[in-house]
């Protein structure tokens, strides 16, 4: 079922099309990034790549067909690049408004597009990937702590800030 390439800050898996997968794609994430040095946000992280998997799953992954997680810590310009490679032709967008309260769908974009810097769309054949970065902002400590990340606690918002 998993299919694994190891570059020193590059991680690509491959998963069925299959709930299960969810927790496995989330363990191999924290998994690179704990390796890496590069936890200040990994929560955010992991619930990025959650629900691009997610979103995989449900809406691009055809049947008997798999997908693939793509992690990729880009050391100098100091960004993770997570990526999810599907091979159905899915439309990808953020729905439009807020989703009702009692409503189960709708929220995975508007997360994604609320914590990482950037997110989009890129053209695969057949498929697509879908794509979020996050800037460190500092390195990774690659061995030894040197920065920790703080985040405003009373609202998700673009207006992050470092301490050191």
């Amino acid at each position: 079922m998993n299919e694994t390439t190891q570059v020193p800050y590059l991680r690509t898996n491959f998963y069925c099309r299959d709930r299960s997968s969810i927790p496995v794609v989330r363990k191999f994430t924290r998994k690179a990034l704990i390796e890496w040095g590069c936890e200040d946000r990994a929560y955010d992280m992991l619930l990025c790549v959650t629900e691009l998997a997610t979103n995989a799953l449900r809406h691009g992954v055809p049947p008997g067909r798999g997908f693939r997680v793509k992690i990729a810590l880009e050391r100098m310009e100091k960004v993770i690049r997570i990526e999810l490679h599907d091979s159905g032709d899915g439309e990808v967008r953020v729905a439009d408004g807020l989703p009702g309260v009692e409503d189960e769908g709708g929220r995975g974009l508007l997360l994604v597009s609320a914590l990482a810097d950037k997110w989009g769309v890129a053209e695969r054949n057949p498929g697509k990937i879908v794509w979020c970065e996050f800037n460190l902002g500092l390195p990774c400590r690659f061995g030894k702590r040197i920065c920790r990340y703080v985040r405003p606690a009373r609202t998700i918002s673009s207006n992050w800030r470092w301490s050191v």
